[in-house]
């Protein structure tokens, strides 16, 4: 796959941003510098757990002593991270590497006004690049009119929510699916999300304050009725911040802003923990319920239909509405060694990226099979990853992470 022109007309379907032109163009060239190098700035030997959660006393973070040292050896000082270290984009400081992974929390960060802030930035897939030689690739399908769900969005999908995260280009948000943790049953705090809205793939590292809030706005206010919005309104189950987040390989290795590399693998599990500590409940026992996640990958014909939801962002819609899709799948192949992805028809755009997709399972029940991906600037469809044996071994390992826990 090339890249795509930037008068092209095509996007990825995941985060946004908003700034003014000047300071889009700087972020823009500040991007560009640190993508060429950012790759060779991870630390293949550090640990598996350096992750942290920490809360605000007296004004300082306090975490162990032994995870402090851990983040030390990244040249992390959590204390000046509070306090705005981490908009620091110097590729020494981007953390690449699997293992890397690093989110110690900072307090009403994610304020209300943060979160109406949080957009998209274009990457995308040039439809002239996806040919039939390429595998298996479906005619494009029917445009689908999203349908705006109901609120409460506690009651009618109250599996689903946003994650925001911060980028070199400003501050980000996807959708995202609790989901089931074999580890901890009835008591998971384990998101689905696509893995563009936690790393920044091969030119990048992990992004930085990433966090869930389940149901946001879950009346469904419209963005006019928004200005001066509560915590409550746009976070009433609270904000829940990732302890420790993993995507594919390939995404870490593939993944690109434009032309779909690594799209087949485009998907990550976030483990999270509550910002103020909640009282002693899960993300799943406070939102009522986790969907199981598929990792049969069924074959398109034998998939009647799936239903994608999701934040769209871009207009004609705001970003403050949940909204989903239903339509029977085609396949859509961006490379001949790379799995053919589910391709529907759907309106929703730029926001909806990570949005989770769901079909009936073997037991007749609903079931996560895929998460958006990519589509056209454009709209009209939408193309998620089948989950296999890499997405299971995603899955698996985060869930035995915090096993007993």
């Amino acid at each position: 796959m090339r890249s795509i022109r930037p008068s092209s007309t095509a996007r990825r379907g995941g985060p946004t941003r908003r700034t003014s032109p000047v300071l889009a163009a700087v972020a823009l060239v500040s991007a560009l510098a640190l993508t060429a190098t950012a790759c060779e700035s991870g630390d293949a030997d550090a640990s598996a757990e350096a992750s942290a959660t920490a809360a605000a006393d007296d004004g300082k973070l306090k975490i162990p002593d032994d995870i402090k040292d851990r983040l030390k050896e990244h040249g992390i000082d959590l204390d000046k991270w509070k306090d705005g270290a981490w908009k620091d984009w110097s590729k020494d400081d981007w953390l690449r590497e699997a293992n890397d992974f690093v989110n110690p929390i900072i307090e009403d960060l994610w304020d209300p006004d943060r979160m109406r802030d949080a957009e998209e930035p274009d990457q995308g897939v040039d439809e002239s690049d996806i040919s039939g030689d390429q595998g298996v690739t479906d005619p494009t399908p029917e445009p689908v009119q999203a349908e705006a769900i109901a609120p409460p969005y506690h009651a009618n999908a109250p599996t689903a929510g946003k994650v925001f995260f911060d980028s070199p280009e400003g501050t980000m948000v996807c959708s995202a699916t609790v989901v089931q943790d074999p580890a901890n049953p009835g008591k998971s705090n384990m998101v689905w999300t696509a893995g563009h809205c936690v790393h920044a793939g091969k030119k990048g590292g992990w992004y930085r304050n990433i966090a869930f809030v389940p149901s946001y706005n879950d009346a469904g206010k419209p963005a006019k009725e928004l200005e001066n919005p509560t915590k409550e309104e746009t976070a009433p189950y609270g904000v829940w911040w990732g302890d420790w987040a993993q995507t594919s390989d390939q995404w870490i290795e593939q993944g690109g802003s434009t032309g779909g590399d690594g799209a087949s693998y485009d998907f990550a599990v976030i483990h999270v923990t509550p910002e103020e500590g909640g009282d002693g409940k899960s993300l799943e026992e406070t939102v009522g319920s986790a969907l199981p996640v598929d990792f049969g990958a069924p074959a398109v014909p034998k998939v009647k239909e799936i239903t994608a939801i999701g934040y769209p962002a871009a207009p004609p819609y705001d970003g403050e509405t949940l909204h989903r899709c239903q339509d029977r799948p085609g396949r859509l192949s961006l490379g001949a060694s790379d799995p053919t992805m589910y391709r529907i028809g759907c309106s929703m755009t730029a926001g909806s990226s990570g949005g989770g997709w769901v079909a009936t399972g073997s037991d007749g029940k609903p079931a996560l099979v895929s998460n958006t991906s990519i589509g056209p600037v454009t709209s009209g469809w939408l193309a998620g990853p089948r989950l296999g044996d890499e997405a299971k071994g995603v899955y698996d390992a985060v869930s035995e992470k915090f096993a007993g826990r």
